[in-house]
């Protein structure tokens, strides 16, 4: 039987440091029928020239257009049944699009099978970097299962399935991956697994990484009150809580120097709640790399979680003030 082509979609801005480690790991799939498809969104950084040294196709746009508008330029020129999305900021294992292509065969109801990035980054990190990867290795290890939120970094579509759901949404710049799993789940069930491994190299400061978590949250507010509930898998109730309680044990801190006997025992509350919340997330931390680790991990998902918090409330207020933003989810718009 012949083993069906894959069609590994790479969309690349401004990815220097990572793009030859990206490719080379795509190139050496063990599964024996790939095509690599590389979209360079207009990068300035020198990475095209990088990933023209490889055997690939490359497109190079000239006009940035974000991560979906890359990946659906992918799509058009890909050729496979499978279509496996892998950001040029990851690495994936040997038996990465093999164990994609096996799931899919035991598994025909899957529309997509997303993979789990390492606990250990790409390159060595400092402390916010270390941060960021046990936690994002975490919290999609802990929703392996079915999933309605999709994780396009690291994961395969059939193209029967992405082609009912249609389009990444090139107006979103941030959140076109959750716009979009929203369609394909609605139609094709959705695996999370740890099967499918990669190796990720993610923001290692923390301005860059609270910017992210702020904007992001921000824009997910109309998502939510279009479908009504929180995404599949990663986003549960109490990871809900534990943002909340975070934020709340931050905006009390600046009170302890008026009211001291008031504000601080609120704070050290919040902040117990917040770690209880979301318990299995530092049991994880300290097993894996002590206290001393977890006492800098707490701190900084505090900021994180205060961030997120942040994000909400102003989106809340976008989304009672601007019909625009109300709108920016409902099929049809800025579909391309």
């Amino acid at each position: 039987m012949t083993a069906p082509l894959v069609s590994v979609v790479v969309p690349m801005y401004n990815d220097r440091r990572t793009v030859d480690l990206c490719l080379r790991s795509v190139l050496a799939q063990t599964h024996p029928n790939v095509e690599v498809i590389v979209v360079d969104d207009a990068s300035t950084d020198g990475c095209a020239e990088i990933a023209a040294t490889h055997p690939v196709q490359l497109v190079r746009v000239t006009e940035n257009g974000g991560p979906g508008a890359s990946r659906n330029e992918g799509v058009r020129r890909a050729r496979g049944e499978i279509v496996f999305f892998l950001d040029a900021d990851l690495t994936m294992h040997p038996e990465a699009v093999a164990e994609a292509v096996a799931l899919f065969d035991e598994h025909p109801e899957y529309g997509a099978v997303f993979g789990v990035p390492d606990k250990e980054p790409l390159f060595p990190e400092p402390l916010v970097g270390q941060y960021r990867i046990l936690q994002y290795h975490y919290w999609r290890k802990s929703a392996e299962g079915d999933v309605s939120g999709g994780f396009y970094a690291l994961g395969a579509v059939r193209r029967p399935a992405f082609m009912e759901a249609g389009w990444f949404n090139t107006a979103l710049r941030q959140t076109e991956e959750i716009d979009h799993a929203e369609r394909l789940a609605a139609r094709w069930p959705m695996l999370l697994t740890s099967r499918i491994r990669g190796r990720l190299s993610d923001e290692s400061r923390m301005k860059p990484l609270l910017r992210k978590a702020f904007v992001r949250s921000r824009l997910r507010v109309p998502f939510y009150f279009d479908r009504g509930r929180a995404m599949q898998g990663m986003e549960t109730g109490g990871r809900a809580a534990a943002s909340a309680l975070g934020g709340l044990a931050v905006a009390a801190l600046p009170l302890a120097a008026v009211w001291p006997a008031a504000a601080l025992p609120v704070a050290a509350a919040a902040l117990a709640g917040s770690v209880l919340a979301d318990f299995g997330q530092y049991r994880f931390v300290a097993e894996e790399r002590g206290l001393a680790f977890t006492a800098f991990f707490t701190g900084a998902h505090l900021l994180v979680n205060t961030a997120v918090v942040a994000g909400l409330a102003t989106g809340l207020a976008q989304y009672a003030t601007s019909g625009r933003f109300r709108r920016m989810y409902q099929p049809g718009e800025a579909l391309a």
